[in-house]
């Protein structure tokens, strides 16, 4: 287990005596807010495939099959540090890798975060020094005078636009790209956020009412230990908590490992898991797939004609965030796509107000604005960053066509868009495929596509006369 708090630190040493282990494990959680486990060795091969036997499917691909039991494993003396943190990130923020096989293996040895996949990250340039010089796109976009900003625009009662300045170099072809909104989905967009207001009343009361109480850290560790367990991928992805993100979570390479910093403030005892469902069991879970097909890289890509993974890949995370709720509003996705929408028409305080009507709370309303506005310096301007309407945009492409995708292959190929999974059967490589256990039994799942599409006031010939084959 490799801890960190800031920029400092931490290595722990197992005890032999069990009862010395728990003692010092409840002290570390006090002063950290982190849950020490231990480790599967770092000589298994590989994770298992997740493959419930009790599932039930319409669709078993070549080769998933119920994980064997773990050989037991030495005991460790001592956990390796690991220094590869970001850094972006802030002094009060906590590093763990998670790396556990549960608390009942008390015998396990700690694996070294050095021993985490490597997952080659496409494009990356390799400086002098052979740091990689590509930064995540979400952190690079983050105004660096964020704060300072925040605090005038508060103090002048909403009424100064705020000037964002940016770490160079600035990607500013990124920002063009992304720079024209769609309306092409705003009713519907509107329609699921007044469908929100009229059951919960406010945003606040549905946020409260879904979403519970915020997590400390102890609990966050020990959901997210949990979850990795029932994917199969224990010791395999490092995880930051932070309160200096705009998204509420991001999934990414960092220094070559598969990293997932999640913000605290969205952190929430109803929502985590969905989280987790979002950028562990769709994101990492299909790029794992991914970098074992013969399309991993530009060049295969670029050999299959395969189109972007995107709107799919953040359309079928977005769905899975929701996926097992009561109530499975959209809330989310809608709101940042009319935000998006709003944003190329409107300064940054217009914006803002014009908010007012789906979120009273104005801390909540400056990070959708800001997200908004990202890579504008003056946000007198009307212009926005478009990337945030992929959610809904996705979601409803998916939905359109949830009848005929094939979910498991969708996920066993990896990065790749639905319009594609037809012509990619052939050459796939399906042998032992992870598939997320919340996808294994694909009648379930469907129900639960269709009570998305009836919780957010959709219907199959909507979706039909806006997305035409």
């Amino acid at each position: 287990m490799v801890i960190g708090s800031g920029t400092q630190p931490y290595e722990r040493t197992l005890s032999t005596a069990q009862s010395d282990r728990k003692a010092e494990q409840k002290k570390l959680c006090e002063q950290n807010g982190v849950c020490l486990y231990s480790c599967v060795s770092p000589t298994s091969s590989s994770c298992p495939t997740v493959s419930p036997s009790k599932a039930k499917t319409t669709t078993k691909l070549k080769g998933t099959k119920t994980p064997e039991p773990r050989s037991e494993v030495r005991r460790s003396s001592a956990c390796p540090l690991y220094s590869g943190q970001c850094s972006w990130m802030r002094r009060s923020e906590s590093t763990c890798t998670i790396n556990s096989s549960g608390s009942g293996c008390a015998r396990g040895q700690i694996r070294s975060a050095a021993s985490l996949p490597h997952l080659a990250k496409p494009g990356s340039r390799i400086g002098q020094h052979g740091g990689s010089k590509s930064p995540c796109l979400l952190v690079a976009l983050r105004p660096l005078n964020v704060d300072e900003e925040r605090d005038k625009f508060f103090k002048s009662n909403f009424t100064y636009n705020p000037q964002f300045q940016y770490e160079e170099p600035f990607p500013t072809a990124v920002v063009t790209k992304y720079s024209k909104a769609s309306n092409q989905f705003i009713n519907q967009a509107i329609r699921i956020m007044h469908a929100v207001l009229e059951k919960y009343g406010s945003y606040e009361s549905f946020e409260v009412t879904t979403g519970g109480n915020l997590l400390s850290k102890y609990q966050i560790w020990s959901y997210i230990r949990k979850y990795m367990q029932k994917e199969g991928c224990t010791g395999e992805v490092v995880v930051h908590l932070t309160e200096d993100l705009l998204s509420q979570a991001v999934m990414m390479i960092e220094n070559s490992r598969p990293t997932l910093t999640i913000n605290l403030s969205g952190a929430r005892q109803y929502w985590l898991e969905g989280m987790l469902r979002h950028e562990i069991g769709t994101h990492y879970i299909r790029g794992v797939n991914n970098s074992r097909q013969p399309w991993h890289n530009s060049d295969g890509r670029k050999h299959f004609g395969l189109k972007p993974a995107n709107p799919t890949e953040e359309g079928l995370a977005s769905l899975h965030s929701v996926l097992f709720r009561k109530h499975p509003f959209l809330w989310r996705a809608a709101l940042l796509y009319y935000t998006v929408c709003c944003s190329s028409q409107m300064t940054f305080c217009q914006l803002f107000k014009d908010l007012e009507q789906f979120v009273l709370d104005p801390a909540v309303r400056w990070e959708y604005c800001v997200r908004a506005k990202r890579g504008l310096r003056d946000t007198t301007e009307k212009g926005c960053f478009s990337k945030d309407q992929v959610y809904l945009d996705g979601i409803l492409r998916i939905l359109r066509h949830r009848r005929s995708i094939d979910f498991q292959l969708l996920a066993a190929l990896g990065k790749v868009s639905y319009e594609d999974v037809e012509q990619l059967k052939q050459s796939a490589v399906l042998e032992r495929p992870r598939i997320p256990h919340f996808m294994q039994d694909q009648d379930r799942y469907q129900k639960q596509l269709d009570h998305i599409i009836a919780t957010n006031q959709l219907s199959d010939e909507e979706l039909a006369h806006l997305l035409p084959d």
